[in-house]
């Protein structure tokens, strides 16, 4: 008898099944037809079971899913050890991570493996990493180290696995990745061209974004498709834009940036808005723009964030240096490993985040936890376990907003964005869980977890992966190969999709800690 333990009634059905059938694929498919009666006696009595039956089992499952309903049916989250199985077989796998590094660095994208770390020349260890117990993948930073990587970690708690810490105020960090890329952004782009190349072909600063008249001057409206000659269209007209301010009540930010005509209307390059979201000045534009990066008054300078996290300026100043130079002499060989950032505007902070790795031209620097390439968890709950919350999301949105999400909720708003195309595993037959989620998802044939509530204790993944090709194999069913990711477009900084302009978050910005959605539309919307 092996370590697993399996919920008393699903064992004893499996086993009268088998008796008559020698089958597992085809017990399971029996079973599956009166399956109320063990799925009735979840939380129950759950009895031990060797190891190579309930390997057994579970690869019938997983096999006989496949062929009927399809690997999309079959789901892990992306912690759970049967997660790489079923990535494989081209199944699910549900993150917990947002979904900003799909809508900045592409759909499909897979970012590192752990052993790519070792390899790295700068590497920042950013939020709660759960810094207490040593992680699977403790050992590559350790490895990176010997050989003379440069290791920071930024959170709310010091840290001895880093050559150097940046303790930063609970719910700030995106007040510090801001006022790092402002420094990116003068000293990278301005003060000299280091990575121009690599933004006019790889990312869409150079991209025309058209404005439209508000308030007595312009936003940002939709982009128009096509790149400009350069970065900017610096050097001949100008107009003042409005721009969202989030760390001064309902506050706006007036700036200036260049424009050209495109027919009647005016337009700029997201290089051009970005600069004026930093707050990074250039000779001859309209608007309020801080004296220096000793400036406190102005978002999003090192001395402004100094107030919000308590990382020194200098320190902010410094690190954003190290890391352009080494991205730049490296070709990109920096990575962002995120922890937690359990606030209500996490998903701003993430992308502050990565707009760090885009400036600096680390396309595969953002390091996921567990198997890539994922359907985001969080709309996939929020579906299947959520109900109808009734909160009014137009509430969040930025003073100058159209108005179309006023009134509505968080989950009509979601459906609607499932609609335009947002990625969302079907509910699964086969759901492999590290740890409980519950409500659960309802037609959930076989749970695999490690508590009472679930069917199964979750097998050797090895053993399992074993028994599924057996299977596959004396029942002449092809199990499906993983897919290759599209191939990389260009990573974006400006998100333009129309909700993301309703809550002011389709360029980078900070929102502070504090009420907040517990899922906000912004944080689920990949735009194509």
């Amino acid at each position: 008898m092996g370590g697993s333990q399996v919920n008393q009634a699903l064992v004893r059905l499996y086993f009268e099944v088998m008796d008559g059938l020698r089958d597992p694929v085809a017990a399971w498919a029996k079973l599956t037809g009166n399956s109320e009666v063990y799925r009735r006696a979840r939380g129950g009595r759950r009895v031990p079971l060797d190891d190579g039956t309930a390997a057994e089992l579970t690869a019938a499952a997983i096999v006989h899913t496949v062929a009927e309903h399809g690997a999309g049916r079959v789901a892990a989250l992306s912690t759970s050890s049967l997660a790489g199985l079923v990535g494989g077989l081209g199944g699910a796998v549900l993150t917990e991570q947002p979904s900003a590094p799909e809508q900045m660095l592409g759909r499909g994208f897979r970012g590192p493996r752990g052993d790519d770390w070792a390899t790295a020349a700068h590497v920042m260890l950013w939020g709660e990493n759960n810094r207490l117990a040593r992680s699977p993948d403790t050992p590559w930073v350790i490895a990176g180290r010997y050989k003379g990587q440069k290791v920071v970690a930024i959170g709310p708690h010091p840290t001895r696995l880093s050559d150097e810490t940046l303790v930063v105020r609970p719910g700030t960090d995106g007040a510090l990745a801001m006022a790092m890329g402002h420094v990116l952004l003068r000293e990278f782009y301005l003060d000299r061209p280091a990575f121009a190349a690599h933004a006019m072909a790889h990312t869409d600063l150079p991209f025309l974004v058209g404005l439209r008249e508000r308030g007595g001057a312009f936003v940002a409206g939709g982009g128009l498709g096509e790149p400009a000659d350069g970065l900017s269209v610096y050097g001949g007209e100008a107009v003042e834009v409005l721009l969202p301010r989030f760390d001064d009540g309902p506050g706006v930010l007036r700036r200036g940036v260049p424009v050209v005509r495109d027919g009647e209307r005016l337009a700029t390059t997201v290089f051009d808005l970005l600069l004026a979201v930093y707050g990074v000045p250039r000779e001859g534009l309209p608007g309020s723009w801080p004296e220096g990066y000793d400036d406190r008054s102005e978002p999003y300078t090192p001395a402004w964030q100094e107030a919000l996290t308590g990382v020194p300026a200098a320190r902010t100043v410094k690190i954003a240096r190290e890391l352009g130079t080494t991205a730049g002499r490296t070709g990109g060989r920096c990575v962002i490993v995120p922890g937690r950032l359990e606030t209500s505007h996490a998903d701003t902070a993430y992308r502050a985040m990565l707009a760090l790795l885009v400036l600096a031209g680390c396309r595969d620097g953002w390091v996921r936890q567990g198997p890539a390439n994922g359907v985001p968890l969080v709309p996939y709950l929020c579906l299947h376990a959520c109900g109808e919350d009734g909160t009014n999301v137009g509430k969040w949105c930025w003073p100058l907003a159209d108005g179309t999400l006023s009134g509505r909720s968080a989950r009509s708003v979601l459906l609607e964005a499932i609609g335009e195309g947002l990625p969302m595993a079907p509910s699964p037959r086969v759901l492999a869980i590290p740890r409980p989620i519950y409500p659960l998802p309802p037609d959930v044939e076989l749970l695999i977890g490690p508590d009472d509530r679930c069917d199964l204790a979750p097998p050797d993944a090895q053993l399992v992966a074993d028994a599924v090709a057996k299977l596959a194999v004396e029942r002449g069913t092809p199990v499906p190969a993983e897919a290759e990711p599209p191939a990389g477009g260009r990573m974006r900084l400006l998100l333009d999709h129309p909700w993301m302009h309703e809550y002011g978050e389709a360029l980078p910005t900070y929102r502070p800690p504090g009420p907040g959605l517990p899922v906000k539309p912004t944080q689920l919307i990949l735009t194509t």
